[in-house]
């Protein structure tokens, strides 16, 4: 499985943005998504997940609320709507998957990873 990260960019504090993580080859049917980001000088934060089917997701504390996890298996795309957009999520947005897995919200059980892409939102 290959994933591709885009949507990233620069955005002011309070707007919104949509990334969309794209795979290729096997389908996602089966597969736990997530979004993970990298701020400077931070450690790696899972900030939000969804497990196959659908039927869970997880937010972070910092992101609950504001973002949105989505999952469309037909066209193999999980997205991450991000609304009131603060400086503190300037970031590298990663997203990831693995086979379906007892812990979604670990992300150490996550097999594949998208190459990043960056939000930065201005104050």
């Amino acid at each position: 499985v290959q994933l591709q990260a885009s949507g990233g960019g620069l955005v002011q504090a309070g707007g919104s943005l949509r990334l969309s993580c794209a795979a290729s080859g096997r389908t996602l049917r089966m597969y736990d998504m997530a979004w993970v980001r990298r701020a400077p000088g931070k450690e790696r934060e899972l900030i939000a997940a969804i497990r196959w089917g659908g039927g869970s997701s997880y937010y972070s504390d910092s992101v609950k609320g504001r973002f949105t996890i989505s999952r469309d298996d037909t066209k193999k795309t999980a997205d991450l709507q991000m609304n009131s957009l603060e400086p503190a999520d300037t970031a590298v947005y990663y997203c990831a998957a693995t086979p379906q897995t007892v812990a979604f919200t670990n992300t150490r059980l996550y097999k594949y990873w998208g190459q990043g892409t960056l939000v930065t939102v201005s104050s």
